[in-house]
């Protein structure tokens, strides 16, 4: 009886002295969205690629999120704490979150960071972000060729490069199929706030636009353009297929599960190194959802031809001859832009109005 009892008591010790080693062997990743889960757009597709690690590596990996964090101090206070809680990779999915990252960063050197968008990267941050404006391209062919007013709306979130480089490819692209397209832009200053998205696809739409172009995070233009009728639209960072019986026409889709796995995998295995990745439609970062059939199957096949041209590489959709704003020279003809230029773009295309806000 009393060799059982020591028994006992020697697997129940061996047991607890396993459990610290085996809580650390689980890799703990953390996310920071800007917007809540369920926005049906960019913190959603996000969330979707934070699910396919839990999927992918089971219970290998534990993951944890905070939804809702605003851009500016309590983004770092959030960071922090995540990295106090023991997390081995934090995606922060933001651009306003990259200052924010960078301080948390350097407190916290074995923790491995990788922040969306931005551009300040060091030994244990990373950046990643997709060329939404090859989506772009795609959308402004479709929105040139079905607009019968000849007035495009494009509700603009925070007026940084990433926001003016899809309205200049949209535009150029529009223009090309309809050289009498003209475009308005309301400037939202967030990425997500369904009323005053609702509300910026109102005045488009009463500005005459029949078609809503959008770089922010709700279906709140989306049910705007259904409610007015005859306008269409298209999804943003996620597919929005809940409208395509309606004014959803296509969609661009930020596939970010990929990229997740690769770098969660990265950290699991030791090779994870700090690196800035810029990923389009080739790789499928970017993708282009279904096209409805109320795009004329004409149209829908012009479209379906640039993407592919984009993904091959055999067209880059800033390729001149292109003109600034001020009709100053930008790229000849059969130059690219770089993507030094095309990461700081400041400036609107020949043939675009209104000022990009300071």
């Amino acid at each position: 009886m009393k060799k059982r009892t020591l028994l006992k008591g020697a697997v129940a010790a061996l047991a607890l002295a396993a459990t610290p080693a085996m809580a650390q062997d689980k890799t703990k990743v953390g996310f920071v969205y800007v917007g809540p889960v369920g926005d049906g757009g960019w913190t959603y597709e996000h969330d979707q690629g934070r699910k396919a690690v839990e999927a992918e590596f089971g219970g290998a990996v534990e993951t944890v999120y905070v939804e809702n964090v605003p851009e500016g101090p309590d983004a770092e206070r959030v960071i922090t704490q995540m990295a106090l809680d023991g997390a081995d990779l934090i995606f922060t999915t933001s651009f306003g979150y990259m200052d924010p990252t960078i301080n948390v960063a350097a407190k916290f050197p074995d923790v491995k960071f990788e922040h969306a968008t931005g551009y300040k990267t060091a030994p244990n941050v990373s950046v990643y972000s997709a060329r939404f404006y090859e989506g772009r391209a795609v959308q402004g062919t479709i929105a040139g060729r079905m607009t019968e007013s000849n007035v495009i709306g494009y509700i603009g979130s925070v007026p940084i490069p990433e926001v003016v480089r899809g309205i200049n490819s949209a535009y150029i692209h529009a223009k090309k199929v309809n050289p009498d397209v003209q475009f308005k832009i309301v400037w939202v200053y967030e990425w997500f706030n369904p009323a005053k998205e609702a509300d910026a696809a109102k005045v488009l739409i009463e500005q005459g636009a029949d078609v809503i172009l959008q770089h922010t995070d709700s279906t709140a233009p989306l049910a705007a353009a259904a409610e007015a009728g005859n306008v269409i639209g298209f999804g943003q960072a996620s597919d929005m297929a809940e409208y395509k019986d309606g004014p959803r026409v296509s969609s661009i889709i930020d596939n970010w599960a990929p990229y997740y796995i690769a770098r969660t995998k990265a950290v699991m295995d030791g090779t994870w190194e700090s690196t800035n990745t810029w990923d389009g439609i080739g790789p499928g970062m970017v993708g282009i959802g279904e096209i409805t059939d109320k795009v004329p199957a004409e149209v829908k096949a012009e479209a379906e031809a640039l993407q592919a041209s984009i993904a091959s590489g055999e067209y880059h959709p800033f390729t001149g001859p292109i003109k600034k704003q001020d009709g100053s020279d930008w790229l000849a003809e059969g130059e690219t832009a770089d993507d030094g230029t095309l990461a700081g773009m400041n400036f609107y295309v020949e043939g675009l109005e209104g000022e990009i806000p300071q």
